[in-house]
């Protein structure tokens, strides 16, 4: 049998563009089953502009549309990004060619992998994306291939590396979320406009594609409850590491008795919690399945190398012939994506409120909370130097969250009480 040279075009040649392009050119033949894969062709937004890999001899495009209907391209990459525009025009236009395509556009897959899906069984070809999520750690793998047999009931984690770098040094250098993300952004962590990372929509895009693999639900990034940091102070930082925490964005997709809750929140995990120890860039995923119990993986979620690895996993499924749906049943058989109703979801919570220093406001906030069925766990008076008041601090015991947000309303209204009560959650993990 002779082995077959793949023919790949790429568009985008940004970071994990050029990572994939110089992999490619190092070693062409680096899939197992024999074939080769060579960049022939290739698309981005600018031809002039300085790069680390020579791309003088290889064919350009200036519309990605075009490179992904090109008949001399026998698979596409998408890197442009983006969920709609170029991207989802190219994606489209390479499928209905009968091309396979590898993607690492996780805003494309969240909001548009149903139809996608649809369209690659319809032409039999693939659609993978596995350097959509956490980068180089082989989530989507696990979910779609390696948790087959069994039923996952939740998965957890940290998936912006952005985030985590950001919160990781507020707890370290006692600086601001305003002076940290300058930081961020000088180091390339964060784009210049900050607010798909830190606005929590790309972990929000990410666990939509997780859950949707999880359960076997169409992808419904509508239906998730997104939260970033931008509102997170020092202060909560180091009163919550006080009570034993740290907080974390966390995302999560749990089974329940009333659909999926998906869920992405700056969240309090105990400080011995693996989730609390990993630090700087690093993204951290739980896995909890009936049979096979609870998965932990670690690893870097972004960069050249470790996203550029991921794709060429996907083209090298690509190579061998791998057949399976894009995700965990085919489009046809896919439950629609029934989204839980927030209130009346359960857990415990973090409760910072500022108050007058003055006898009763802790008499009237216990009496508050009892009234509208929330009991306290762990408990926290601690005068901080600088803000404009005392800060109680309280966790709750699990309670519905419709009865944490009428408590904070009534809280806010008491004499004693500052501003309004900043709630965070207590990650279920």
């Amino acid at each position: 049998m002779t082995n077959k040279t793949w023919r790949v075009g790429v568009a985008g040649l940004g970071t994990v563009g050029g990572g994939l392009l110089q992999f490619l050119a190092d070693r062409p033949d680096f899939a197992p089953a024999g074939d080769s894969a060579v960049v022939t062709a290739v698309s981005a937004r600018s031809k002039s502009r300085p790069r680390t890999i020579d791309i003088s001899g290889l064919t350009w495009f200036d519309d990605p549309v075009a490179l992904a209907g090109s008949p001399d391209i026998d698979l596409f990459v998408e890197l442009v990004g983006g969920s709609d525009g170029p991207a989802k025009a190219a994606v489209e236009t390479a499928l209905k060619a009968g091309k396979p395509v590898v993607t690492a556009n996780k805003a494309l897959i969240a909001e548009h992998g149903a139809e996608l899906a649809a369209l690659a069984e319809a032409q039999g070809v693939p659609l993978l994306f596995e350097a959509a999520v956490m980068g180089g750690v082989p989530a989507v793998k696990m979910m779609r291939e390696a948790m087959v047999g069994d039923d996952i009931d939740s998965v957890a984690g940290i998936l912006n590396g952005t985030c985590n770098f950001i919160l990781s040094e507020m707890e370290k250098t006692g600086r601001s979320f305003a002076d940290v993300l300058r930081e961020a952004q000088a180091l390339g962590y964060a784009e210049a406009d900050p607010t798909m990372d830190v606005g929590g929509f790309d972990a929000g895009h990410k666990i939509t594609i997780l859950a949707a693999l999880a359960f076997g639900c169409a992808p419904n990034f509508a239906a998730a409850e997104i939260e970033g940091i931008e509102a997170v102070e020092l202060l909560d930082i180091k009163l919550a590491k006080d009570l034993g925490y740290r907080i974390k964005l966390v995302a999560s997709a749990a089974r329940t008795e009333d659909g999926v809750a998906v869920k992405v929140h700056p969240s309090l995990a105990p400080l011995e919690h693996p989730l609390a120890q990993a630090g700087g860039a690093l993204n951290a995923l739980f896995i909890e399945g009936r049979r096979v119990g609870r998965i932990f993986v670690q690893g870097p979620g972004a960069g050249a190398g470790p996203t550029a690895a991921a794709v060429a996993a996907d083209i090298a499924d690509v190579m061998t012939g791998a057949v399976r749906p894009v995700f965990q049943a085919p489009s046809g058989n896919l439950k629609p994506f029934i989204a839980v109703d927030p209130s009346r979801t359960v857990g415990k919570a973090y409760l910072r409120i500022m108050v007058r220093d003055e006898p009763g406001a802790i008499a009237a906030i216990s009496e508050t909370l009892a009234e509208c069925g929330v009991s306290i766990d762990s408990f926290l008076q601690k005068p901080v130097e600088g803000a404009g008041g005392v800060p109680i601090v309280l966790v709750t015991h699990a309670t519905p969250e419709s009865n944490l947000l009428d408590a904070i309303t009534r809280i806010e209204k008491l004499r004693a009480v500052l501003e309004r009560p900043r709630l965070l959650r207590v990650a279920r993990i």
